[in-house]
């Protein structure tokens, strides 16, 4: 994922940051899966590519845009995907993507997208710079 990718069919080619299986204890009164629950698994897999663009701690400081495309039931594999896509100083925006997979299926289908923005700290818990990002 170089960008949002709001209308592809297909999940990103690379590596999920996370994948789980959704679980009865997530779901709702209506027996689907939270939207809260998917965002908390969207801002680990954020997490992740933050940490690692950034070599060391990053923390969550905005989330824009959140889409719920589908709904997520009891036995899906979920998989969420995560790239930096944008750089400032202390800053990295990164688009998320989760996919579901049906338990008894292969087809796969996206199922929420959002833009979160974390921001790398030090141990004294203050931004850090981080690498900048190219797309060449």
């Amino acid at each position: 994922m170089t960008a949002p990718r709001s209308n592809s069919p297909e999940p990103p080619v690379s590596e999920p940051a996370v994948r789980v299986i959704a679980m009865p204890a997530d779901t709702n009164p209506s027996g689907d899966i939270f939207g809260g629950w998917l965002m908390c698994q969207m801002d680990l897999a954020a997490g992740n590519a933050a940490a690692r663009h950034s070599a060391g701690r990053a923390v969550t400081v905005a989330v824009e845009a959140i889409s719920f495309h589908r709904p997520v039931v009891v036995g899906d594999e979920v998989s969420v995907y995560a790239e930096v896509i944008e750089t400032g100083r202390s800053s990295m925006k990164i688009a998320v993507e989760a996919w579901r997979r049906p338990r008894e299926s292969g087809e796969r289908e996206k199922v929420t997208q959002a833009a979160f923005t974390f921001v790398a700290v030090g141990s004294d818990r203050r931004p850090r710079p981080v690498p900048q990002v190219s797309h060449a």
